[in-house]
């Protein structure tokens, strides 16, 4: 099979950016779409008038020597750095150091800062929900939620959360199988600026009981600005029951668990928000790697083709690349 001369790439998180660039490397013109405005999928942050939150991935480890590697030129180039926060483990018993002692990296001076520095020239089309893929020939055309067209391309690589995958994948029934057996679970993630330091010496924990799953001071973060500001995840299981649950209430139940997980009285909230994430991360890991229909010019890649972590779909991305380049 000859080399496809451009690509489509729907997603542009980890997954989709990583796919990208190995394919712009191997001199593919190569062309992203996103639903969002910019780039980084969960790996996102927001701002506010009290500074920015990391509302999605709050960090990464790097275990296989080929992400540690890539770790280590990002790390280089200024894009992420490495965070050693006061770490916990907090359950029934009360608040435990945490014995867990692994490198842990984030974007700097955002998590956003990782995307954009990966993105680099490569061509964005942001603000555009891709509905559906035709076939023409022996290419495809991408069509968007307002019936634009754009095309046609040689091979597509769809690199969205499993549920949003499916439906795109139906020209090859058995990669829409398999994207809708992989269940997603939910999560809420709450910002709060407090106008004043928490009386702790914690900076970020595992939480192993209640609503909460995991609590950060986003400040303690290479590159941050100084205001107190926390960010807290709440169990894929409690997300699942307040799936429907007003935001403001959401932030409040929240905000009240964080006082009782840190056994301490909160100062007042100067800023109180919840986003709800549909698609958090992947019920289970599973070894695809990637998706891949060949003879169709059709492929999926992301967290959920392999395990729920950024190393993840970074790795898959790789895979999807490898794929359409014909490597196995």
């Amino acid at each position: 099979m000859s080399l496809p001369t451009s690509v489509a790439i729907i997603g542009a998180g980890m997954a989709g950016i990583s796919a990208a660039r190995a394919l712009d490397e191997a001199g593919i013109t190569v062309e992203l779409f996103d639903k969002s405005r910019g780039t980084g999928g969960r790996m996102t942050s927001k701002r506010t008038d009290h500074g920015e939150f990391d509302i999605g991935t709050q960090y990464f480890t790097a275990r296989h020597h080929a992400f540690r590697a890539e770790v280590e030129s990002w790390h280089e180039k200024g894009w992420v750095a490495r965070w050693q926060p006061r770490l916990c483990r907090i359950d029934e018993q009360g608040i435990h150091p945490s014995d867990d002692e692994q490198d842990r990296y984030v974007g700097s001076p955002r998590m956003t800062a990782l995307s954009r520095g990966l993105l680099g020239n490569l061509t964005l089309h942001g603000s555009v929900r891709i509905t559906r893929l035709e076939q023409h020939d022996q290419s495809w055309m991408l069509i968007d939620s307002e019936e634009g067209q754009y095309g046609p391309f040689d091979r597509v690589i769809v690199a969205t959360p499993a549920p949003q995958a499916a439906p795109l994948l139906a020209a090859a029934p058995q990669l829409a199988r398999a994207a809708e057996q992989m269940a997603m679970e939910p999560g809420w993630a709450v910002s709060i600026g407090f106008d004043q330091p928490l009386n702790i010496d914690v900076d970020a924990a595992f939480v192993r009981t209640g609503p909460l799953d995991w609590i950060c001071a986003n400040h303690s973060k290479p590159g941050r600005a100084e205001n107190c500001n926390w960010v807290l995840q709440s169990t894929p299981q409690w997300a699942q029951q307040h799936l429907d649950t007003p935001p403001a209430e959401v932030a409040g139940l929240l905000l009240h668990a964080l006082g009782e997980a840190l056994q301490t009285p909160l100062p007042p909230a100067q800023l109180l928000q919840a986003h709800r994430w549909l698609y958090a991360r992947p019920a289970e890991d599973c070894d695809w790697g990637a998706l891949a229909a060949p003879d169709l010019g059709l492929y999926a890649c992301g967290d959920w083709c392999l395990a729920g972590r950024l190393e993840g779909a970074w790795l898959s991305g790789r895979h999807a690349a490898q794929a359409v380049l014909g490597h196995h």
